[in-house]
């Protein structure tokens, strides 16, 4: 199980602004900011995502290579993934494949995917067994 996730954005504002529309139908929130002064020399600002009191997914302005990081978020239901897909999309998303179930993983994983604006790739998904 994973605890957190970082990764490197060319323009800060622009990706908060993007996952604030993006993870709000999956209940993710921009919940808190990091000043990196406070941590060990060198340490980055972020700037955490999270839900249900945890922070986990972060950003931190950086040198950027889109194909470094894909990241699956969960969702509760087949209902949320298409919303988390129409609100990445509004908010300026590209699409990779959109909502539906991936036949060549199991016929109950629901998903999909989209680049966001720094080329990552995000899959927001329904896992029918794990619910």
């Amino acid at each position: 199980m994973l605890d957190h996730v970082f990764i490197c954005v060319s323009d800060i504002a622009r990706s908060i602004a993007f996952y604030e529309k993006a993870l709000a139908p999956l209940g993710i929130a921009h919940a808190l900011d990091y000043d990196g002064r406070q941590g060990p020399a060198g340490h980055p600002d972020l700037k955490g995502f999270g839900a249900n009191g945890r922070v986990f997914f972060w950003l931190r302005e950086g040198t950027v290579d889109g194909r470094a990081a894909h990241v699956g978020f969960v969702a509760d239901s087949q209902r949320m993934v298409d919303a988390a897909f129409a609100a990445a999309m509004a908010a300026g998303a590209t699409d990779i494949h959109p909502p539906g179930p991936q036949l060549h993983y199991d016929p109950r994983y629901y998903a999909a995917q989209v680049r966001d604006p720094d080329g990552y790739s995000l899959e927001f998904v329904y896992k029918e067994w794990q619910h």
